[in-house]
């Protein structure tokens, strides 16, 4: 047995897309133990609802995260709207659903592309971001923004989309299927790929119970949720709604798990886009949070469950706002996947689990 080694891995690192600091502790070419270092990003976002009424906090939390920005702006309005007792109207339901899908889809593309690089694969990445381009577009014919949309408000959507404008996103989504499929063959089928992934980093289905874990990191374990099924919002509206599972618990399965449910979301978008009703868009809200009023949230992120909790003091300023993000709730397992793999696996492990330090540290 050889001597034990601490060695820092990020906060930067060629592989990471995002500044995590891992601690590992390694015998040879063995990781014992993992040890995540937060804290280094801090930015004390949840603070400025003291300095920022609940209008305006919507944006600050929309700069939670860039690839999860929808998502959190929709997550922060729904809290509010259940906080101050607002029924917003079923249109703008229905179009939150198809904008959080496309912010889904843009974020699972984005990765996959990131893990291509990791892998090697140059010209793969390329063409996982060359379709991602084409989800960015639409974002920016619908809300203006390619990242920052800001088109959410507590009441509702500040932005309609058109007949038109629907029937071009069908075209586009159709036309990333056809391609995605050939992409969904080179990450599933190669053999290279399997090599790097299969039975690297596995955690069984009970320890991803035992620890909490959510999102496709969770899925991947065969655990059978997503917040997506308690038909919060404008997923109440969907026909049926089956997660996407898979039982391996390795970085394959991870794979697997992220490449289907891009065709997933493109499945909801379709659905949402044929049952969408006319109608307004939003409702005025007038008035502030009752004092001692309190309310809570999820949303299915991207990369899994986030929490949002609020707490009114009968000003337009929030008593207290605060979010917990899935990989908050996914270092736990992060720290068990590595202990006992390779050195060299290491960064192939983070990144199928894919953390967000930028949501983590806020």
């Amino acid at each position: 047995m050889g001597k034990a080694t601490v060695i820092p891995f990020g906060p930067q690192h060629p592989v990471l897309p995002e500044p995590l600091h891992l601690d590992l502790v390694v015998e040879d070419e063995t990781v014992i133990e993992a040890v995540p270092q937060i804290g280094f990003i801090h930015r004390g976002l949840e603070k400025l609802v003291e300095t920022r009424d609940y209008n305006q906090f919507i944006y600050v939390a929309e700069r939670i995260c860039g690839i999860c920005a929808f998502g959190h702006s929709m997550g922060y309005a729904e809290t509010v709207e259940k906080l101050m007792g607002v029924e917003i109207p079923e249109r703008a339901e229905y179009l939150r659903v198809i904008w959080h899908e496309l912010s889904r889809i843009h974020s699972h593309v984005l990765w996959m592309g990131l893990a291509a690089d990791a892998f090697g694969f140059e010209s793969l990445f390329m063409h996982c971001w060359r379709l991602r381009e084409r989800v960015l577009d639409i974002f920016e014919k619908t809300t203006g923004g390619r990242v920052i949309f800001s088109v959410v408000k507590v009441g509702g959507v500040v932005r309609d989309i058109d007949d038109a404008q629907f029937a071009e996103m069908k075209r586009v989504l159709e036309g990333i299927k056809d391609e995605y499929r050939q992409l969904c063959n080179a990450f599933l089928k190669d053999s290279s790929v399997k090599n790097r992934t299969v039975g690297v980093g596995y955690i069984s289905h009970e320890d991803a119970l035992a620890q909490s874990m959510v999102g496709p990191f969770a899925r991947a374990s065969n655990v059978n949720y997503d917040a997506r099924m308690l038909g919060n919002g404008g997923y109440g509206f969907l026909s049926d709604f089956q997660p996407v599972l898979d039982g391996q618990g390795d970085c394959y399965a991870r794979v697997k798990v992220r490449a289907l449910e891009v065709l997933q979301s493109i499945d909801i978008i379709e659905e949402m886009i044929a049952k969408i009703p006319a109608g307004d868009i939003a409702v005025d809200v007038k008035g502030s949070p009752a004092a001692g009023a309190e309310a809570a949230n999820v949303v299915e992120q991207p990369r899994g469950e986030c929490y949002y909790y609020a707490r009114g003091n009968g000003s337009k300023f929030l008593d207290r706002m605060r979010m917990r993000t899935p990989t908050s709730q996914n270092l736990a397992g992060m720290a068990t996947a590595l202990a006992g793999c390779d050195l060299a696996d290491v960064n192939m492990i983070v990144l199928t689990i894919d953390p967000c330090i930028s949501c983590t540290e806020r």
